[in-house]
């Protein structure tokens, strides 16, 4: 008998992986969550139904999530990351020596059992000494700080359940607060192919931009994600994403990266026509 995860995507589109085992299903608190084998995507992690991250092309998002901030401020020292159980954004993070400090806040602690145990590629660096696990709102947590963090990362799941709250105003205006003053926020910004991705895509934009200076998003493909094509929010008090770019500093780094260049950085801000189309009123 074969086993298939499938996940609906919208009402007519569903996507579905060969499963060769489930090897771990548990109810949290706050959702399902869910491990599978497969031969196509390696280990592959699901919340509610919806596939998180799967081995073979995780390495893309948390790329994309990090470098692009770093690489536009190198001398970032001072993290909050929100969300982000399963640890990918912290690996990529930590390979950096010049973060001194990286907070995160999950709201689900099961997530991140579930990750040291099952998901040893992208949880390897939890045990950092630079990092600080907040097993807490990242709401109510963000609103404590002023004036304290280079960089917030806001890694978070869909618009609804547990990470409905991190698409508001009200948790844009207290990063923005939370940020020093060249600051930056990146945000997980939905994708703008299905018209309800394209929606929340548009909410978050429009949240955002009532609140930050500049206010830009950046594509990057992500094949087991609904469509393929993913938004990250890159929204600062002053630093523009390509023009303060600092690509010779940080190409002398020397970091080993699957996806991410500083190339693809300048490019993955020019968007295609339909998806400026889509934010250009928010």
């Amino acid at each position: 008998m074969e086993l298939w995860f499938t996940e609906t995507h919208t009402e007519n589109v569903r996507f579905s992986i060969r499963v060769d085992r489930q090897v771990v299903s548990e109810k949290s608190k706050y959702q399902e969550i869910a491990v599978f084998d497969t031969k196509e995507f390696g280990r592959v992690l699901t919340l509610d139904g919806y596939i998180m991250l799967t081995e073979k092309d995780e390495f893309i998002y948390h790329e994309m999530i990090v470098h692009v901030p770093m690489a536009v401020k190198p001398d970032i020292k001072n993290v909050l990351i929100i969300g982000a159980g399963d640890g990918g954004t912290v690996r990529e993070l930590t390979r950096y020596n010049t973060v001194e400090n990286i907070d995160m806040v999950e709201i689900d602690e099961e997530v991140v059992k579930v990750c040291r145990k099952y998901l040893k590629k992208t949880s390897c660096s939890l045990d950092d000494k630079r990092l600080n696990i907040f097993y807490e709102d990242g709401l109510k947590f963000v609103r404590r700080k002023k004036n304290e963090y280079d960089l917030i990362i806001v890694d978070s799941t869909d618009p609804f359940g547990p990470g409905e709250g991190l698409f508001t105003k009200e948790f844009y205006g207290n990063c923005y607060q939370a940020l020093n003053e060249d600051g930056i926020l990146i945000n997980q910004h939905e994708s703008p192919y299905y018209s309800e991705d394209a929606d929340s895509m548009k909410r978050a934009h429009r949240n955002i931009a009532r609140v930050f200076d500049v206010s830009e998003v950046y594509q990057f493909h992500m094949p087991t994600y609904p469509s393929g094509h993913w938004l990250f929010g890159f929204s600062s008090k002053g630093l523009d994403p390509v023009k303060d770019l600092k690509a010779d500093e940080w190409n002398r780094l020397g970091l080993k990266t699957g996806y991410y260049n500083t190339d693809i950085h300048k490019g993955a801000f020019a968007l295609p026509n339909y998806v400026k189309e889509l934010l250009k009123d928010e």
